[in-house]
């Protein structure tokens, strides 16, 4: 399947739409999504693939039980989580494993494997509904060993007002994470030291931004690294805080 707007559409569209249809037309991304056998509804889809493949893989690891995807919508992270815990492979015929929980004020179609949320994840009542979905006998612990979060407010052009909103969103990210993702513990006699978990963080590079990462994730994780996928677009501020190894709230 191609992308390729006729010539009749873009002349009755204004000149930031006919620019935009060009930029998805020559973009890499959107076609090998529109090509790929796994039909993977999002772009974004892919800035989760290489992060994962470049930093550990840590998607695939056998002790991951519980994912919750925040901001899920239309599914394309869903379903790169539900391809790592085999829940979507033509190859094999196998179920997969683990629970992942998909959060959208959008609607989300199923995906399998995927338990999906359609509410605010702002909103009073999204962590105990979260909190509820997580607690499955697939997952005796009820905590989550990863969180992604891709959510981002819908932009005002207003270039503090959107740094303040990305920064919201952020916090309640934190919060969440901050009851819900498993405890790094230290190795004892006979034990294995249990990673921690992991939480990936979409944000928007700014000076207020880093002062987030330095007050929040520095001191609480025992490695936090920002990271820009090369599927991300070149004029875009966005970028990922990679945050491995939650080792609990630590006091100031």
């Amino acid at each position: 399947m191609s992308f390729r707007p006729s010539d009749v559409l873009k002349k009755n569209l204004s000149s930031s739409s006919r620019s935009w249809l060009v930029r998805q037309a020559r973009d890499p991304y959107v076609k090998q999504r529109l090509a790929s056998a796994t039909s993977y509804r999002s772009r974004s889809a892919f800035k989760l693939l290489e992060i994962d493949k470049n930093w550990g893989r840590f998607l695939s690891r056998n002790e991951i039980c519980a994912v919750v995807d925040l901001g899920a919508a239309p599914g394309g992270w869903s379903q790169v989580v539900a391809e790592k815990l085999g829940w979507i492979n033509p190859a094999i015929s196998t179920v997969g494993r683990g629970v992942i929980v998909a959060v959208d004020l959008l609607h989300i179609a199923p995906i399998p494997g995927v338990h999906t949320l359609q509410m605010d994840f702002l909103s009073s009542q999204a962590a105990g509904a979260v909190k509820n979905a997580l607690s499955a006998p697939e997952n005796p612990s009820g905590m989550a060993d990863i969180i992604l979060s891709d959510m981002a407010a819908n932009f005002s052009g207003n270039r503090v007002r959107d740094v303040e909103m990305s920064l919201d969103i952020c916090h309640s990210v934190f919060q969440f994470a901050k009851d819900n993702l498993h405890v790094a513990a230290a190795a004892s006699a006979g034990t294995k030291k249990q990673r921690g978990g992991t939480l990936l963080l979409k944000h928007f590079e700014h000076p207020l931004s880093r002062e987030f990462r330095e007050k929040y994730l520095d001191p609480n994780f025992n490695s936090v690294n920002y990271i820009k996928p090369s599927a991300s677009r070149t004029g875009s501020a966005e970028g990922y805080w990679l945050c491995r190894g939650w080792k609990g709230l630590q006091s100031h």
